[in-house]
């Protein structure tokens, strides 16, 4: 039918337009993000493109369930304005025609977006904390750039090191300066190395030497040494039990039901179904006078969606905390939108039906 590949059609090009869009902003502001944690040395810098990837990853299915409502709310609220949609009212099509046509075209992403939230959405997440461990995991010695001076993990040392040798974990002219209680050490050394014996790691330098200050007292020491061994610290090692729920798969969230994993399963739920809510209240949202200027629809139903967002976050915060259960959740958040939804459209039907005015009688 004319109308339905007329409908598509804009549909499809308006929904290309708003993803492009929306996917610039969202790795714009990413990448300013993850260059400024790159910056205080949250993540390595040569991670930057590989974590800016899996954040697009992260947030693709909201970017789709959004690009989409925005897409039929931008088209219908065209069509209305440029009085196509009175032209198709007069010819007995009515709004809830819309509904077959739109969710023709919608399908497919909607269930792309269900495929992104339960399964691509916790791999994006356990890729990105996987990134962050093993970065915040390295060595003392592997934190140091050369020329550069760099605090250790736990903020009690400073590091400098002034070349490299090209072999792994070695360093020429280090510098450390530690601070401890009411001590301050100073060490220089020609060059140093980490060594890795069971679950401990030590730090080797060789020919250089080490000063001590009491602060309390102002006692100071020198000692010069050829091979010098310090404790480091023990290897960490990540596991399954480290990992945060978003980063765990959907599977796991079913066979470990805990709060934290209900909580995040009912978001994941929430995110797969949200979109056939989203189209529903797109289609009831865009109706409008052709004789009123503005764009206060699209302020409408961006308004429409930052509202349910945020309850799709609060049903999270719901189940976590123990305060609703799952189905209830799902039921009162979406199952209410979805009725909400219908009740727009049934009630812009109503008032897109264009009733005869009953004639005044003729004056005597």
């Amino acid at each position: 039918m004319l109308f339905d590949s007329t409908l598509r059609r804009d549909l499809a090009r308006s929904f290309g337009a708003t993803l492009i869009v929306i996917m610039t902003i969202m790795i714009t502001m990413s990448l300013i993000r993850t260059l400024g944690q790159a910056a205080g040395g949250s993540v390595a810098a040569h991670d930057v493109a590989l974590l800016l990837g899996y954040i697009a990853l992260e947030n693709l299915p909201t970017m789709l369930s959004l690009s989409l409502f925005i897409a039929v709310v931008a088209t219908l609220t065209r069509m209305y304005r440029d009085s196509e949609m009175v032209i198709w009212f007069a010819s007995g099509v009515g709004l809830t025609r819309l509904v077959s046509p739109v969710l023709r075209l919608a399908w497919p992403l909607l269930l792309l977006v269900a495929l992104l939230a339960l399964f691509v959405w916790p791999w994006g997440n356990r890729q990105i904390a996987e990134l962050k461990d093993r970065y915040e995991r390295r060595s003392d010695a592997s934190r140091v750039a050369p020329g550069q001076f760099q605090s250790s993990a736990d903020g009690t040392r400073v590091f400098f090191i002034d070349r490299e040798t090209g072999q792994d974990s070695v360093a020429r002219n280090v510098f450390v300066l530690e601070r401890r209680d009411n001590a301050e050490s100073v060490t220089s050394a020609r060059s140093g190395r980490i060594e890795v014996e069971g679950d401990q790691r030590y730090v080797i330098l060789e020919r250089g030497q080490r000063s001590d200050l009491d602060l309390a007292s102002g006692a100071k020491k020198l000692a010069e040494f050829d091979s010098y061994r310090v404790l480091a610290g023990e290897v960490a090692a990540s596991g399954e039990d480290r990992l945060p729920p978003k980063a765990r798969s959907t599977w796991q969230l079913l066979t470990q039901p805990n709060n934290r994993h209900l909580g995040e399963l009912t978001w994941r739920l929430g995110l797969a179904v949200g979109g056939i809510n989203l189209v529903l209240l797109g289609i009831g949202l865009s109706a409008g006078n052709p004789r009123r200027g503005g764009n206060w629809n699209l302020l409408l139903a961006l308004l429409a969606f930052v509202v349910y967002y945020n309850l799709l976050n609060l049903s999270q915060t719901w189940v976590a905390s123990a305060q609703l259960g799952v189905g209830p959740t799902l039921l009162m958040v979406h199952g209410g939108t979805f009725v909400i939804a219908l009740l727009l459209i049934w009630w812009r039907e109503r008032g897109s039906v264009v009733l005869p005015r009953r004639r005044r009688p003729a004056a005597a």
